[in-house]
């Protein structure tokens, strides 16, 4: 990306001392800076830190609560609704994710609907704080409308992911993490900062036609290409769990999340799913089946020039080199970033 990188622990220090300085409590501050952390050092950076710009603004604007009080309102043994209280999305879910583990320990299934909540940045992070518990997590959340439908030409959904992991015996959750869109909003302004020609089929100018130039896309495709009908119907299927079943706006109403107004709350909402393998057939026969799994599908038989990967992989890998190497940071990120340190009064993290 560019010659600029960063300590991981040093961008964590950095991400939570710039949210503090905006006023932001340590707890909101704290799972920010771990969401976008989880982000960059698997290198999702479209997900990552280069979200701080973007998170100190809307804390500043008014757009978040900077002290919430969440509120979780268990209604059954196994599911219930966290309000909460237009705080940070990360905070809300990795709060979520710890009542849907709570719930499975007792019922087997744990899920949570979040009410009142906000951008959460990448779902994966709170499948995987599930998957360290020993559970297997489900995360999805709506937001605001960016993606066509299959033939459409106007924004309809919001990116609308879904996140998944499940332990394994090796300490590497299998982690599938993925947007419903061709591909995520965050990844258009990426791959802008670094002035880079989109993929085919994943996003389209003002009339839904395709375009590959960042700096023209108004909308972005659903995934599957000609067969876009199939991400169309996933994005409603977290549009039915984050909107519907939270009582929460739908897509078309939440107010975008690099708008104007900043100091509206969006009435987002998100839906976490925790199932605790002991109220099936045991967390060591998941373990078990999981290595049977996951050694006959990476040794199965590749393509001349490719590599079979389970879904989390190339991350993991990732995560090592990074751990050593430090984390990439791209031109637009680095210019914030000296810019967010002069304001809160603390060092850059490079």
């Amino acid at each position: 990306m560019t010659g600029q990188r960063a300590d991981l622990e040093k961008l964590r220090s950095f991400c939570a001392a710039v949210l503090l300085a905006a006023g932001a409590d340590t707890p909101s501050s704290a799972a920010a800076a771990r969401s976008m952390l989880h982000a960059s050092r698997l290198g999702v950076d479209s997900h990552g830190v280069r979200l701080l710009p973007h998170y100190d603004m809307v804390f500043r604007g008014g757009r978040l609560n900077l002290s919430p009080k969440m509120h979780f309102d268990r209604k059954r043994s196994g599911s219930g609704i966290l309000d909460a209280d237009n705080a940070h999305g990360a905070l809300a879910a990795y709060a979520a994710a710890d009542h849907a583990c709570d719930m499975a320990r007792d019922a087997g299934i744990g899920a949570v609907g979040i009410s009142r909540t906000s951008h959460f940045g990448p779902a994966g992070a709170y499948a995987h704080a599930m998957a360290e518990a020993g559970m297997i997590g489900i995360v999805m959340c709506h937001s605001d409308s960016f993606v066509r439908l299959h033939d459409g030409a106007e924004r309809f959904h919001g990116t609308n992911p879904i996140a998944a992991a499940v332990p394994t015996a090796d300490g590497n959750p299998w982690l599938f993490d993925m947007a419903t869109s061709a591909l995520p909003y965050n990844r258009v302004q990426l791959y802008k900062s670094l002035g880079r020609d989109l993929p085919e089929n994943t996003a389209s100018d003002a009339n839904g036609i395709e375009t590959r130039d960042a700096n023209s896309v108004e909308m972005l495709a659903p995934l599957g290409g000609e067969f876009g009908f199939k991400g169309a119907g996933l994005a409603g299927l977290v549009e039915i769990f984050s909107g519907l079943l939270t009582g929460m706006k739908v897509s078309p109403e939440i107010l975008p999340m690099g708008g104007p107004d900043i100091s509206t709350p969006r009435d987002m909402g998100a839906f976490v799913i925790c199932i605790d393998p002991d109220g099936f057939i045991g967390r060591g026969l998941l373990l078990a089946g999981m290595e049977r799994y996951l050694t006959a599908l990476r040794t199965s038989s590749s393509r001349t020039g490719g590599r079979v990967m389970a879904p989390g992989d190339r991350e993991w890998e990732e995560a090592k080199h990074r751990k050593i190497n430090g984390v990439p940071l791209d031109p637009e990120t680095v210019i914030e970033f000296e810019r967010l340190a002069g304001r809160a009064g603390v060092e850059v993290p490079f």
